[in-house]
């Protein structure tokens, strides 16, 4: 898949900078950086442009029988599990959705029913357990997984099913041309736009010589993969990046940080999930940690989960991107109040989206039907009147008007293979508590084509 980095504003100059430094340093001159990221303002705003439409190579959904019957949103999220700490802000948002819904009058005139489940994660066969029994409750609509490797896992059976599959938190671009029959979604844009937007908080740092320690699975790889691309358009010659994969079962990561230390890069990239926390620990031992080199982190792995399992302050000075629209106080706010041991909102938006989606593309196609619902989600994202709320968009639904539904996560456009065309993405970024810093001030904009 091809892609190009576009750099507006500010990151223009770090970027060029960056290019000519990048291009003259070699193994023998190369020194650790330290501080915080340079030539941009804490609150910057910048859009890159990248291809995420798998065209006519997507595959569509077909309509099935007309179905009245209640509908049903099954949860596949990671209550246990290596994601667990993504768990509450997605079930959070479920809830809340679908109490939004059935406030409104519901889905048919009738009200939405939820039906939790957990996924856990690879190392177990929670998920085919979970979609086998909400598959045999009728669920028309699974919300999960979070985890693309668990996603991958049972797919097929959602798909082949009939029901829709929308994960708030898949970010692999294996699933952009997946022959998934037209029945996987995701609100949750693909690694092609995190990798423009951590490759930017990179570039805004100033490293010249990176070092990317990544989980074997499609999403480690996946983004990885793309990051190294996009840092070499950025200007940084490829002898100057070195990919480390690891197993994130490993008992030990010694032998990887070691490799990054000998590598002696100035920016180090860290793709991975709670197995993060024991590759950083490492590597604050023998001094190349956050307090000695810049360090980035991602989804999987920036959240206040990860300074809880390390040593206190280690933290210090980490950033790192995340799907995230500023979704403001006021929905953070009621969030809380489905949940009110929230600490994180990581996917709590991209999770209510993916409900609310689900219940339009029902209304609009008269019918619960999985398939049916399927073949109506792309259209209520895009290019019809625009609405922002279930409430204001079921009278449109209603009336048979082509309507645009622009989430709480913001603007959606789903391309033909089911997935955002544009990324928001939060800089994150730990304090001396191992804390992340609230507000979040800084966000990335990605646009695919």
């Amino acid at each position: 898949m091809s892609h190009r980095y576009l750099l507006r504003g500010t990151i223009a100059a770090a970027v060029s900078v960056m290019a000519i430094a990048g291009c003259s340093s070699d193994d023998s001159d190369d020194t650790a950086t330290t501080g915080g990221a340079t030539g941009a303002s804490a609150s910057s705003s910048t859009e890159a442009t990248t291809n995420t439409d798998c065209g006519e190579n997507a595959d569509k959904a077909t309509p099935g029988p007309v179905s009245t019957a209640p509908l049903k949103i099954g949860t596949l999220l990671p209550a246990t599990g290596s994601l667990a700490f993504l768990g509450p802000p997605e079930f959070a948002g479920v809830k809340l959705a679908v109490q939004d819904v059935n406030t409104a009058g519901g889905v048919l005139d009738q009200p939405v029913q939820q039906i939790d489940g957990d996924s856990g994660d690879t190392t177990t066969d929670t998920a085919n357990a979970t979609v086998d029994r909400e598959l045999a409750a009728g669920t028309q609509v699974i919300v999960g997984a979070a985890s693309s490797s668990v996603s991958l896992k049972v797919i097929d059976k959602i798909s082949n099913a009939g029901a829709v599959m929308f994960s708030p938190a898949n970010t692999s671009d294996e699933f952009t041309c997946y022959a998934d029959k037209g029945q996987y979604f995701r609100t949750a844009p693909a690694d092609t736009l995190q990798a423009q937007a951590l490759a930017q908080v990179m570039a805004e740092g100033g490293v010249q010589r990176v070092a990317i320690l990544a989980m074997n699975d499609p999403y480690g790889t996946g983004l990885a993969k793309n990051t190294v691309s996009d840092l070499e358009a950025a200007g940084i010659p490829a002898d100057q990046i070195k990919t480390i994969i690891y197993d994130p079962n490993a008992q030990s990561f010694n032998a990887e940080v070691d490799q990054v230390k000998n590598f002696n890069p100035d920016g180090i990239a860290v793709i991975g999930f709670e197995e993060s926390a024991k590759i950083i620990t490492r590597m604050n031992e023998v001094k190349i940690g956050p307090k000695d080199k810049l360090v980035f982190g991602v989804d999987g792995n920036m959240g206040n989960a990860l300074g809880e399992s390390v040593g206190p302050g280690i933290l210090e000075g980490m950033k790192g991107t995340t799907p995230l629209t500023n979704v403001g106080p006021q929905f953070e706010a009621r969030l809380k109040s489905a949940d009110p041991a929230l600490i994180d909102f990581n996917y709590a938006g991209e999770s209510y989206d993916a409900v609310v989606i689900s219940a339009l593309a029902a209304e609009v196609a008269k019918s619960t039907n999985g398939r049916s619902i399927a073949a109506n989600i792309n259209a209520v994202t895009e290019g019809g009147t625009k609405c922002k709320t279930f409430q204001e968009c079921l009278p449109l639904a209603k009336a048979g008007t082509d309507l645009d539904y622009d989430g709480v996560t913001g603007e959606l456009a789903f391309v033909t293979a089911g997935e955002p065309s544009v990324g928001s993405y939060g800089v994150l970024e730990f304090d001396g508590s191992n804390k992340l810093i609230t507000p979040v001030a800084d966000y990335k904009v990605v646009k695919g084509n």
